[in-house]
């Protein structure tokens, strides 16, 4: 089954342990997105996000560098498996460069889901961060 990858990468002015503590909790992550999602920090949990249009469950993390989750839309077809997030943390000028590899996703749509984690993820993050400043 063919399969599309991205790389998505932004500049949060953010410490990664800001970051890394919002992604993982449900008040931070509808914080910096503007919109409903419910997580636990706990490998193994379930979680959505954009209001149920996002799910997955959490494979890894490793507190303030990476966070691992298995991620699929309600775009995704049922017989289609879900994809694989690699969120990656690291310090930066001007905060923390956060990359998101996402591969696994359905053949066709890796563009339009890179230029979603740029429209619904980093714009939205860059905004929420600078405004704790």
């Amino acid at each position: 089954m063919k399969t599309d990858s991205i790389k998505a990468s932004a500049i949060i002015p953010a410490e990664p342990a800001a970051i890394y503590a919002a992604w993982m909790s449900t008040k931070g992550h509808s914080a910096m997105t503007g919109n409903p999602a419910k997580i636990t920090a706990r490998v193994g949990s379930s979680f959505s996000a954009w209001d149920g249009y996002i799910s997955g469950k959490t494979l890894e993390m490793k507190p303030d560098k990476c966070i691992v989750q298995s991620w699929r839309s309600t775009d995704f077809a049922e017989e289609e498996p879900d994809s694989k997030l690699e969120v990656i943390l690291e310090k930066a000028r001007g905060g923390t460069r956060v990359t998101l590899v996402h591969t696994k996703i359905p053949a066709g749509h890796g563009a339009e889901y890179k230029q979603g984690w740029i429209d619904f993820y980093f714009k939205p993050m860059k905004a929420y961060f600078a405004s704790l400043k």
